[in-house]
């Protein structure tokens, strides 16, 4: 790079960090540095990570340096796709160059807060391109894995662990609605002592290179302050473990001994939950065969024994949850939980819950309905059991995920109004076919399951809560605002962002983060309105 270019090159990112508004060709020009010249940038760059954030700072910065450099030294974050994405894309795309996989690199970390403090100092660790169809995108979530445990801006009450997240939020115009769901999902689920990931909005440069706004949060994973289940160790086969589990459309992608299928009581039709008694409508767990959703085993484990132990059981757990209600029969496992025994010890219900944690179900059952999340039928639906000497046995539903479909940004409650969860909904490829997550489905149309969550809708209610998240949009567009128009210089505005037409006509209408925002707070309003006027006692 000749010295003019560096100048002009250095011009143009302080114009733009001092909120200048550049023409949009010279935006243009500025994001078109060859990684020839981001690995040069990078060499002379100090180790500040607050550097290239020098007007307007706000929000902590996550600084990410390669160990090598070179030309290449950046597509570690710019080329990979997850490989099952690439090769649906391949699918339909002619001539179509297959991206390489996710693969992580040796780097140094460090992470300053707001005020410029350091937090942490060029820690080791390996980064890479992490998720699914988010992978497709030109911003891309990343994963870092310290080498060593590291505390991350406080998150999760201080805690220290190796695995953190850094979201994109690509396709969220408001880019709080991971941030949302997450507050909602800690006083929800999390007041009463369930997971769910703490967050942040931080910046990211990496090389050097200012990279835009990120949601940095929690790996779901098994660890303790995270998924607490007894851990599997190295070689052990017995069947005394805990399970973390996903419902999860790619569940494909594991080996045989990580993932498994469920019967859903031979795949009975169950009637949807729509305020009406379902308005004659029916609903399969597989779709007549067009919803091939699995069980991946997100736990290690390490025989067949176990792998067998828990299919039998989330399979038997179900069957107890189906006949309690659609033939208000109650039924027990045998201690081999290979048959199912009908008792008239236990009500319907007290079967339901002697193997389920209802509570959990319920806060679960809430936070899906509240924000009606197009992938809810799909995937980032997650349960574990512990059957360790201080697990309760119980099929328990935590660690929630992956929101930045919900909260109306794309065609699904748009208006805020009906019911979601427990309905029948439709596929997000946008085919129109009808699809269900039948694990909220199932108890749905009880009435004491009704009555349950009522009382614990009013309880949430009266707290706050949806006030609290209110204030929280408002507060941090307003506060954030400087960094969020940073992300959208880097990452071209709202209006050319090339995942535009997968938005419901109001989130797509949106043309900066603050509209983006409103739009989000309006919707939850409207949310809140809806089920609080059918739920509140």
């Amino acid at each position: 790079m000749t010295a003019i270019k560096k100048y002009v090159a250095l011009f143009a990112v302080c114009l733009t960090l001092a909120g200048c508004a550049l023409e949009s060709d010279t935006a243009k020009n500025s994001q078109e540095t060859t990684n020839t010249e981001t690995a040069t940038n990078s060499e002379n760059t100090s180790n500040n990570p607050a550097e290239f954030v020098t007007s307007g700072k706000c929000m902590p910065v996550i600084d990410i340096r390669t160990k090598e450099s070179g030309p290449d030294a950046m597509e570690f974050v710019t080329m990979p796709v997850a490989r099952h994405v690439a090769k649906r894309i391949a699918s339909w795309t002619p001539n179509y160059n297959m991206p390489p996989e996710p693969y992580y690199v040796n780097c140094s970390v460090s992470v300053t807060d707001a005020d410029d403090k350091l937090l942490i100092d060029s820690a080791d660790a390996n980064v890479k391109v992490r998720g699914n169809w988010t992978t497709a995108y030109n911003k891309k979530p990343l994963r870092i894995k310290f080498e060593t445990k590291q505390s991350m801006l406080g998150l999760n009450d201080g805690n220290e662990y190796k695995n953190w997240l850094l979201l994109a939020e690509y396709k969220d115009f408001s880019m709080l609605r991971n941030r949302t769901a997450f507050q909602l999902a800690g006083e929800i689920l999390g007041k009463d002592g369930y997971y769910a990931a703490d967050s942040q909005l931080v910046e990211v440069t990496i090389n050097g290179e200012y990279w835009g706004v990120y949601l940095v949060t929690e790996q779901q994973q098994v660890n303790s302050g995270r998924v607490e289940i007894t851990d599997t160790e190295k070689d052990y086969t017995g069947t005394d473990i805990g399970y973390f589990l996903e419902y999860d459309g790619y569940y494909y992608n594991e080996d045989p001994l990580h993932s498994f299928k469920v019967n859903y009581h031979n795949d009975a039709e169950l009637t949807p939950y729509d305020g009406n008694g379902g308005s004659g409508r029916t609903a399969k767990p597989s779709a007549n065969g067009k919803n091939d959703v699995g069980i991946t085993i997100k736990s290690d484990i390490n025989s067949k024994e176990q792998h067998d132990h828990i299919e039998h059981f989330v399979n038997n757990v179900y069957d107890i949850m189906y006949e309690a209600a659609y033939n208000d029969k109650a039924f027990v496992m045998s201690d081999d939980l290979l048959t199912l025994i009908e008792t008239t010890d236990l009500t319907p219900q007290e079967a339901v819950e002697k193997v389920v944690d209802l509570r959990s179900l319920v806060d679960s059952y809430i936070l899906a309905e509240l924000t009606c999340d197009a992938d809810i039928y799909w995937s980032s639906f997650f349960m574990d059991v512990d059957f360790g000497k201080d697990g309760s046995g119980k099929l328990r539903f935590e660690a929630p995920w992956d929101f930045d479909s919900s909260f109306g940004n794309k065609d699904r409650c748009a208006d805020g109004k009906g019911f979601y969860a427990g309905n029948i909904v439709f596929d997000v490829d946008g085919r129109f076919e009808e699809m269900c997550n039948p694990w909220l489905m199932v108890l749905v149309n009880e009435d004491w399951y009704q009555d349950i969550i009522k009382e614990r809708w009013t309880e949430i209610y009266d707290s706050g809560t949806f006030e609290r998240a209110y204030e929280m949009i408002v507060s941090e567009a307003e506060k954030f605002e400087p960094a969020f128009t940073r992300n959208y210089d880097k990452w071209n505005n709202i209006r050319q962002n090339d995942a535009r037409n997968e938005l419901c006509a109001g989130a797509a209408a949106c043309t900066n983060e603050k509209q983006a925002a409103d739009y989000l707070k309006g919707w939850l309003e409207s949310r809140v309105s809806f089920l609080d006027s059918e739920w509140h006692k």
